[in-house]
């Protein structure tokens, strides 16, 4: 049974007078955040603001690296080489570091197409694993549990937190099931603090097709911009803390 968790969102995906999700009242939540790093979504003065209020709470920051798409919400697949990847990710770190205090970054976590694609090819897992440790060796590298991307990160010595997501159904293979497949994205209560407590304490949930597979969680995340996220977000905290798990940023469990 698990003791501790971190409970991560995305957020800063606002850019200009664009607003997506209330990250002012989701924050208050989590543990850990993902930040839009600005190539799928955020800009400059989003990025400073959630750095700005994760630090005052507390919340460990990372970096939310996609693909160079804001008009597909880098949800779609673009065809880069490995070295392109690197390049691509360090950019984005560097540029959100860069409003940090100590300019430095807790964890890195691709977003939408970059990360799913890291799940099932191994040469874009090395490319997003090369980025984080060139940057920073001690920064943490979240990856989707069970994945042959952790395989990937632990063989080439990176610091690993495995994430599971209370919101998003997955295939018997532990990937995520495709947002363009019914009930992809989880949004009744109940069923995600379920999901998300079993997760938790079991390390266990229930596939797409009915199939109960391991999948160990340091990290649970929940889409910030998910209908009722705020909702969401407190019950889940309200949950966790009921069954006597400790909620904490992952820089101080994770080895």
């Amino acid at each position: 049974m698990a003791t501790v968790i971190d409970f991560n969102c995305d957020l800063g995906e606002s850019f200009g007078s664009w607003k997506l999700g209330l990250d002012e009242e989701v924050i208050k939540y989590v543990t850990s955040v993902n930040v839009a790093t600005g190539f799928h979504a955020g800009d400059p003065d989003v990025m400073a603001s959630t750095v700005k209020i994760s630090e005052e709470l507390g919340i460990g920051i990372g970096a939310q690296p996609g693909y160079p798409d804001l008009v597909g919400f880098g949800r779609r697949d673009i065809d880069m080489t490995p070295s392109e990847i690197v390049n691509a990710v360090t950019y984005q770190m560097g540029a959100l570091a860069a409003f940090t205090s100590d300019k430095k970054l807790q964890h890195l976590k691709p977003h939408g197409a970059m990360y799913n694609k890291a799940v099932r090819d191994p040469a874009q897992a090395a490319a997003i694993v090369k980025a984080g440790l060139d940057f920073e060796p001690s920064m943490i590298q979240l990856v989707l549990a069970g994945s042959q991307w952790e395989k990937v990160a632990r063989e080439a010595g990176a610091r690993v937190a495995r994430e599971c997501f209370a919101d998003r159904a997955v295939t018997p293979d532990g990937a995520l099931a495709p947002r363009s497949q019914p009930n992809a994205v989880l949004h009744d209560i109940n069923e995600v603090i379920d999901r998300s407590l079993r997760l938790a304490i079991e390390g266990r949930v229930t596939a797409v097709d009915g199939t109960n597979i391991d999948f160990v969680a340091d990290s649970i995340c929940l889409h910030g911009d998910n209908p009722g996220a705020v909702e969401l977000a407190a019950a889940l905290r309200q949950a966790f803390e009921k069954e006597g798990l400790q909620i904490r940023p992952m820089r101080e469990f994770i080895p």
